[in-house]
């Protein structure tokens, strides 16, 4: 059985998506979760006609994922979930299954943007290349921006 999953987040709450499914496996099969995001890098821009350079502030982002993945700990923890957070850099679908492969996940659980056709071929899939690439299992729930959009405005009423 699985006993630890990694999740991959990447800022959307359509990535957050995967985390009421999370609580409702993690708990009963006493899994434990570790959040990931994966920061891109961003190349250097010049601005044209001048001498400035845009350098990216790497420990800054760093802050900022970190910052972004503690709360969302903090509400599993508050579940009985047992979370770790991990930030790493570079292309995300190989750092998200360097980052499993790192902390021993046996399961990566994410969801996809359920882009397709033109949207798919201009985007990339993350979660494909993932799914592809992995050596573990990779759960995949499709989440696109209605269904999201839904969930909030019915967790707003109730």
């Amino acid at each position: 059985m699985y006993k630890r999953v990694t999740v991959p987040l990447d800022g959307s709450m359509v990535a957050e998506g995967i985390i009421p499914f999370i609580l409702e496996i993690a708990g009963p099969l006493d899994m434990e979760v570790v959040l990931l995001r994966v920061l891109v890098p961003v190349p250097p821009s010049v601005i044209e006609g001048s001498r400035h350079v845009e350098i990216e502030d790497v420990e800054k982002r760093r802050a900022e994922a970190e910052a972004y993945l503690a709360p969302l700990a903090a509400e599993l923890r508050t579940k009985g979930v047992r979370v770790t957070t991990q930030v790493r850099r570079g292309e995300p679908a190989g750092e998200i299954i360097a980052g499993a492969r790192e902390a021993g996940a046996d399961l990566i659980a994410m969801t996809t943007h359920g882009r397709s056709g033109l949207g798919r071929l201009l985007f990339g899939s993350v979660a494909e290349a993932v799914l592809r690439h992995a050596d573990v299992p990779v759960f995949l729930m499709r989440q696109t921006e209605a269904q999201i959009a839904a969930r909030a405005a019915w967790e707003a009423v109730r």
